[in-house]
């Protein structure tokens, strides 16, 4: 049975990797897993500079899922190669780095700093240009041809990966990271949502709109992949309210190659070995040999 699978130059030896934001940078959850099993991990968001976050309560559990409005907060670039990474090179897993910034010139000091370091970069390119008046790089077809084109001038040893919004019509913006260079799609980022408690009529968090994840945001993030499978060549990496190994198949079934499990890892801190269980027995119960078989696999046009 082959799990293997490939993300632009990085060689999985199976789909299931992390979703950045969900897992840390690695050494929190090492002691639940071992991560030499994962195909890949993926951590916390990386910026220039270090950042606070935003203030608390800034996590609200909802039906099927979950509203977070953490406001990006990590270690910052510095900290990260120093402290983090010399632990995660003791893994034979891929390492791959989500960045975020508020600018093109942030975001390709990251990605220049970081290729070559790690296997793979991927873009978060929901966050507001400060330099554009905060229009979301995500959802303005301009800055996003222009952060990716500038980017992969720098990057030329990691794998690029550009990270969707699920708020930008999928099929175009798809087609325009795939034709400034990324190596690979991820999607879907999550969802702008809001919860109020109408006791005292104030929003569940601090700032007030967050971003829903986990099971109820599925069905839209299996849509999504479907659409970018049907626009583009290179490889998806799917996401959105993975909790088990079916949900993951399903993923596959509409196009996606790999696979990034979220919120899940919040209630099962071993959420991506359960999920990597569910794929086996899947293709085993199927006589599935080989998992990039079934890629793309639904039997269904649209």
């Amino acid at each position: 049975m082959n799990l293997s699978v490939k993300i632009g130059t990085i060689v999985m030896k199976n789909p299931v990797m992390t979703a950045s934001g969900t897992f840390g940078y690695g050494p929190e959850m090492a002691e639940f897993i071992d991560l030499n099993a994962l195909g890949a991990i993926v951590v916390k968001g990386i910026s220039v500079r270090p950042k606070q976050g935003n203030p608390p309560p800034r996590i609200w559990e909802t039906p099927c899922g979950m509203l977070n409005s953490i406001g990006l907060q990590n270690v910052g670039l510095k900290a990260f190669l120093r402290d983090k990474l010399p632990f995660l090179r003791k893994y034979n897993i891929p390492v791959i780095v989500n960045i975020l910034g508020g600018s093109t010139e942030e975001y390709c000091n990251l990605a220049e700093a970081l290729d070559g370091q790690v296997h793979g970069i991927e873009m978060n390119l929901s966050c507001p240009n400060v330099k554009s008046g905060g229009i979301m790089f995500s959802s303005d077809r301009a800055l996003f041809t222009e952060v990716i084109r500038e980017v992969r001038k720098r990057v030329k040893r990691s794998t690029l990966i550009v990270k969707l919004s699920p708020q930008a019509p999928v099929r175009d913006f798809s087609i325009i990271a795939e034709a400034e260079g990324a190596d690979a799609l991820s999607l879907i980022n999550t969802i702008p949502a809001l919860a109020i408690d109408i006791e005292t009529r104030r929003p569940r968090l601090a700032k007030g709109i967050g971003g829903l994840s986990g099971p109820a945001i599925k069905p839209v993030a299996v849509r999504m992949v479907w659409e970018a499978y049907r626009s583009v060549t290179v490889p998806i990496i799917g996401m959105g309210g993975i909790m088990t190994g079916e949900d993951a198949i399903e993923f596959i079934l509409a196009g996606a190659t790999a696979v990034a499990v979220g919120t899940a890892n919040f209630i099962w801190p071993d959420a991506t070995m359960r999920v990597l269980k569910g794929i086996r027995d899947y293709m085993q119960s199927h006589g599935i040999e080989d998992i990039n078989s079934i890629v793309g696999g639904i039997l269904w046009e649209g």
